[in-house]
Parts: structure tokens; sequence; C-alpha cells
């Protein structure tokens, strides 16, 4: 395989400026181009396709494949390789494309003699206008530097493309303004998955025909009968949810706390008090909280405005004497500005192929809903309910995060053989989840879940996770208006512990403020949230809390194992006085008589770079100690996670990060302290690799990365794995991520 260098590229690109301010039209320096990249890449084929009004791509220029193929071959978005670039707006690097499910022969290009392909986006204002493809003879791997190139000569062409008028911006934006092309939005992906149906749109609204009563005392009255009737339908919620298993039945346990909120309700009933009739009043006491929340500026408290919508719009359909929703096709995909649970409950859960928000957020309770349903969901689409008509036809792809809408026939063939090779992929984790997760040379690697709700746990079976390696005890509680008592977390703790089905649970304590602020009010605006009074900060200098938190857990695993973390330790001495809260609470538990746990291991989260000089003394003291690398690494590089503009610019697969992780890893193997990771890393298999190259046993990840990370340690060699990182770790380049991937490549490494 060639091996190319930085002054390489430097070289192709001084020639591509040459040919761009060349003379000769844009065809002819396209041309020029084509070939100049296929010389340089050592290619046989270098071929450019430009997007066409009705996401088309048309091939518009090529060196290697037949000159009477262009301006005539012409691809859909999502369709072959080419679409399937342009549809994520992702680079493919192929060494057998011809046996890729996705790869589409077209005769008339006369590509029967190419094997490879390597294509990459040409973007333009965050849009895709091309796509640049070069393929080669032989089946060659195609390396990361490669891709790299590639990409960065596809920048140079899109500003060809762009300034030369080839796609001109009406044409490129002829989609958005006529309704019978295809049109692609954009979002957030806030659940994966595919689904392919027809748009139903979610309008919740009730509208209030009697505004003033005749009589207060019967307006209380059907106020009052109302209120019975929604606390009756939320109880069979939760009922059913419990029922089959589905585990959602926290969310709604909190939605039942807020239906009883007696603040709400004693505004309801002053309103008609004041002479408005029962529906009135309900909208007039939503309208005033609605406003006030608006004002707050944290996102999570902001997220209660859909629970309150959601309430409000139900009890008032209840007053109006209306059902709650129409009879749905069998292939729904749901439009809606926002959602709350109970209303996504309305709907036929068997007949939801997805679900496409204006607005909406990770933490929302109706998105952890969709989650237990595996719905997929599409958040902050900008202009959803303008855009799409109600029965358009809708692909939407939950994993990158955007809906096709009027896709075409091929488009709608392509996306379905796209989930069928996707459902097979499951079907191949599944079929093997209860296989040992043990590498080729016999290294037992422990995989465990991440949890914050109880529909979580229902991963454990699906997955076979060991157990729970981290389970946020603040998420069901962060849309409170205050944190639950003593006896409501002793009941939500103990459900954990039996849904865990007897697999060990650790229990993080509050891990509130920074980009978690508690809807207990006590947070004030910080210059830095994630840096101040947050987590472990916060409890101790509030230690009622911690007591009563603790309190709970105690109680919740009584004659079981209590696993205990603490989050955001800066100082042993933090660990200290948080473990002897812990250790009053225990012998308070005792002299009440209380059963206690048969056994406790108390941890601690290692995020803060300061332990790092404590690791001696926080290992003796420790039971256990679980790296948080998500805090870590923003706290290593001061490069604020929340912050697009930098939350990418290092890699946790740097040497520096990589030689802490080494040292963490020695130092507790040597005190004989258990050791684990839980940040997003332990779950992506390249990094992953590198973990248990390092001497991580133990990981802690979202159910979506068991199967990936158990296929790649059943194909690793752990100790060639450790001699091959162990040399990387002094070198001084910004990642050794493609060394690793290299060396996944060489051994036959499984990374899916």
């Amino acid at each position: 395989m060639t091996s190319f260098s930085a002054a390489d590229l430097r070289r192709m690109l001084s020639h591509l400026r040459d040919v761009m301010a060349g003379v000769g039209t844009v065809q002819e320096r396209l041309d020029k181009t084509v070939t100049l990249i296929a010389h340089g890449l050592k290619a046989d084929v270098c071929s450019c396709y430009v997007m066409r009004a009705g996401e088309v791509l048309e091939l518009f220029s090529t060196f290697g494949l037949s000159q009477t193929a262009v301006h005539m071959t012409r691809l859909r978005v999502g369709e072959g390789l080419v679409g399937e670039i342009a549809a994520h707006a992702r680079a493919i690097a192929l060494a057998d494309a011809w046996s890729h499910p996705q790869f589409v022969y077209r005769p008339e290009t006369g590509e029967d003699f190419f094997r490879s392909l390597m294509g990459v986006p040409m973007l333009q204002a965050g849009r895709v206008i091309g796509v640049l493809v070069v393929q080669t003879r032989d089946q060659r791997p195609f390396n990361d530097w490669e891709v790299e190139m590639l990409e960065t000569v596809a920048m140079v062409i899109a500003e060809l493309i762009t300034a030369s008028q080839v796609v001109k911006r009406e044409e490129l934006f002829q989609a958005e303004g006529n309704a019978l092309l295809a049109m692609r939005l954009t979002g957030a992906s806030l659940h994966p998955g595919m689904g392919i149906g027809v748009a139903v749109m979610h309008k919740p609204h009730v509208r209030i025909g009697r505004l003033i009563s005749d009589d207060p005392i019967i307006e209380e009255r059907r106020l009052q009968n109302a209120l019975d009737a929604l606390r009756r339908e939320v109880d069979a919620m939760i009922h059913d949810a419990h029922a089959d298993a589905s585990l959602y039945g926290d969310i709604l346990e909190v939605y039942r706390m807020f239906a009883d909120d007696r603040g709400w309700i004693s505004r309801i009933s002053e309103a008609i008090g004041s002479g408005l009739t029962a529906e009135a009043a309900v909208q007039r006491a939503h309208d005033d909280t609605r406003a006030r929340m608006q004002q707050m500026t944290d996102p999570i408290l902001r997220e209660r405005l859909q629970d309150l919508d959601d309430l409000a719009n139900r009890l008032l359909n209840i007053l109006s004497g209306g059902g709650m929703r129409s009879e749905l096709p069998d292939n729904a995909i749901l439009v809606c500005r926002s959602i709350g649970p109970t209303e996504l409950l309305d709907y036929d859960r068997k007949k939801l192929r997805g679900l496409v928000m204006e607005e909406g957020s990770p933490t929302m309770h109706a998105i952890v809903v969709a989650k237990a349903l595996d719905i997929p969901v599409v958040a902050q689409v900008e202009g959803a309910l303008q855009r799409i008509d109600a029965f358009d036809q809708i692909v939407l792809d939950g994993n990158a995060g955007q809906i096709i809408l009027r896709p075409s026939e091929e488009f709608v063939e392509a996306a379905t053989a796209a989930m069928e090779a996707r459902a097979r992929q499951r079907e191949s984790y599944a079929a093997v989840k209860h296989l040992p997760s043990v590498t080729a040379d016999g290294e037992a690697i422990t995989l465990n879940l991440n949890a914050g709700f109880l529909i979580d746990l229902q991963a454990l079976s699906e997955t076979n996770a060991t157990g729970i390696g981290l389970y946020r005890t603040e998420m069901p509680f962060l849309s409170m208006t205050k944190l639950p008592d003593v006896r409501t977390q002793r009941a939500l703790y103990r459900q954990v512990v039996e849904a865990s089905g007897g697999k060990p649970v650790t229990f993080r304590t509050l891990d509130v403020g920074g980009d978690k602020i508690a809807a207990s009010t006590m947070a004030t605006a910080e210059d830095n949230p994630a840096m101040g009074w947050r987590s472990i900060r916060l409890t101790l200098d509030r230690p009622s809390l911690l007591r009563q938190q603790l309190r709970a857990l105690i109680a919740a695993t009584a004659g079981g194992t209590l696993r205990v973390m603490f989050p955001m330790i800066a100082t042993v001495a933090e660990f200290d006085e948080a473990r002897f809260i812990l250790d009053r609470e225990l012998a308070r538990h005792g002299d009440d008589g209380g059963d206690a746990p048969k056994e406790i291991k108390v941890g601690t989260m290692l995020e803060v770079p300061s332990l790092l000089w404590q690791l001696d003394a926080i290992a003796r003291r420790a039971d256990f100690i679980s790296v948080g690398s998500n805090d870590l690494m923003q706290f290593v590089f001061a490069a604020d996670r929340g912050n697009t503009r930098v939350a990418n610019r290092y890699d946790t697969l740097s040497p520096a990060f990589l030689r802490m992780l080494s040292y963490i890893a020695t130092h507790c193997a040597a005190a004989g302290t258990e050791l684990s990771i839980c940040g997003e890393m332990a779950g992506r298999p390249l990094e992953a690799m590198a973990l248990i190259a390092l001497g991580f046993r133990n990981l802690s990840m979202s159910a979506s990365g068991i199967g990936p990370v158990r296929a790649m340690i059943r194909s690793l060699n752990a100790d060639e794995a450790a001699r091959y990182v162990g040399g990387l770790l002094n070198t001084e380049r910004l990642s050794v991520r493609q060394d690793l991937r290299a060396f996944a490549r060489d051994h036959n490494i499984v990374l899916q």
C-alpha cells in the first residue's frame, strides 16, 4: 500500500490551485482535477458527482470511467455507495466495494474492473453539494490518511463548484420550495434506528368553548372529578408499564406526583373561584405556570414544560369529554413540536415507526419512553411542522439524525435494505450474547451497563451484561420541584435492585449541578458550571441531601450488596467526609433495628485530575475506582465537552491521555483496588481495545456498545495489543487512532 505524507498533500493542493486558477471552462478544469487526484492517490479512477435538484447526484466528471456516462449517470441520495455518502455526509473506504450491500452497478460507467472505492462528501455551508470518489482495480484497503487527503481535496473542489455556479443556489434549495420533490431535513438523533412510514401530525391543543362559569361550586366539582379520572388514567398506565416489563414506570410515577401537585391544583381552584369555567381555569393556571418556567435558563428545568403541557392537555380533554387520539395508520411517523410521555403512550405503539420533533432533548420524559418502546427519534428538526404535510411519506434515519420527505422509490428500497442489514447485525449480536467476553488469549473482560432510568435495566437481559456499572441516581428526579423524600427514593432504588435480577448495581450518588442543574432551585448561575458548585461539592455542603439518599440506598439494599460511588471527588478529604456520612447512616440504620446490607462496597469516580496525585491514598481507602473519561478528558485538556468548537479538538486516543490511563491502571493493580471505566470511550470498540491493552478489565457502557465491544474482545489478543499500545505511549503525535486501526486491521480484530 502506497504511503502518503503531508508534503504529498501540499503538492497536490498546489497543483489543484493552478488548475482552478487556470483557463478553460469549469468542465475542463474539473476534468483536469479528477485526473490530477487519480494520479496523486495512485488510483485508477477519480469521479466527481454533483448534486442536482430533487436530491439527485449527477456524474459530472471522471477519470477512468466511461466518458459517455458523464452527465448521464444519476443516483438518488441514498442510492448506491455514492448516494450513501451523500445521505449521511460521511466518508466510505472499502477494499471490496462490490461485496457491500449498498453497491449499485451502472453498466454505462464501465466500472466492471474496479474493486476498491473511497468516497467523501463535498460540503458547502453545511450542505452536501456532491461526492468525490476514487477507485482501484485491486482490492486496496485505504487508510485514514488517504481519506483525510481526499476530504481536504473535496473542500477545494466544493469551492470551485460553488464559485463557478455549477450548482446554483436556487437549484440546491429548489426542493425546499417544491412539495413534490424529495427533501432532506436534519436534526439530532435521540434514539437510533430507522423507520419508513407516513406522517401523522400530533396536535394536542384543546379549544375551550365556554370561559365564564355560572356556578363556581359546580365547576370545582367538575375539576375534582376530572382530576380523579386523570389519576386513574395515569395509574392504569403505571400498571401497564410494570406489567409488560417495559420499565418506564418510574417516569410515570414522577408524572403522577406532578398531577398531585397541590400548588398547581390550588391555582386552578383559585381561577375557578374568580368566575372561570374549569376548562378556562386549567388553561389560565397552565399559561401562568408556563410563562414563569419559560424564564428559566436551565434546559432540564425547561423540559418540565412539556410534562406541564401534557398534563394540562390531558385534563382539558377529560373536562371536554373528548378522546385523546384517532386511529393510526399501520406505519405512522409521528410529527410534533414536542410531546409528553403520556401523550406518546396514547398512540398505538405497534403502529409507530418513528418520532420527529421540532424541539426535544435526551433527558425529556417522552424520549425516555420512546427508548423503552424502541421508537427511533430525530429531534430539533427546524421547521418540521411547516415542511411536513399529513400523510407525506418519510424515511426516518435515527442513526444519522435526518429524515427524507417524499423519497423516491429507489431510496425507499435502499432504506429498506439498510434496515434489514442493521436488523441482521443486531441478530448476530443477540446470537452470541451468551458467549463469554474473553479475549483470544484468555483475558476475561467484564461488560457492564450505564443506566439512569428503570427502562435501561431491560438491556441487562438483551445484552447479557454482567451488571450495572453506573446507575445515575439523579436522572429520574431532575424534573421534580424538589428532591423526593427517603421513602420515595427507597422505593425507586428497590425497584432498580429487583429489576437487576441479582446482578450487581453500582449507585452513583447525586451528580447535580453543572450541566444537570437539580430542580431543587438551590443552584445559582455560574460562569463555569462544569467546574463549579456541583456533584459531591453540593451534597457535602448540603449534607441532608446526601444523608437522605444514603439512608434510602441502605434500606433498599437490605440483605444484599450496597455498591455506592461518590462523584467528582477532588481530594482524599472529600472522600473521607462522604464515607463518614455513610458510616453514620449505617449506624443509625442499625440503631433503628433495620436490616443492613450484607456487603458494602464504597468507591469513587476518578474524573478530577487532582486525584491522580493522591491515587495511592485513595486506592487504600476505596473498594473500587471508576474512571469517568468524559469529565476527565475535558478537565485534562481544558476543553468544554458541551462546546462544539472544542469538544472534538482533543482525542481520547492521544498518547498523553493514554499514558494517564496507563498510570491509573498500574497503580490500582499494585494496590489491588478494583478498577473500571464508565465514560463513552468504553463503549467504542477501538477505544475499548486500547483500554484493555492498558490493563482495564471492567468496562461500563450504554447498551448499544455491548454487542460491538464483545465482538472486538473475542477477536483480540490482549497481550499483543498491550505490547503494541505500550510502544505508542511515548509518541508525540496528536492521536494514535490511525495506528490502532491499522493494528486492528492487520490482526483481524473486529471493529463493527
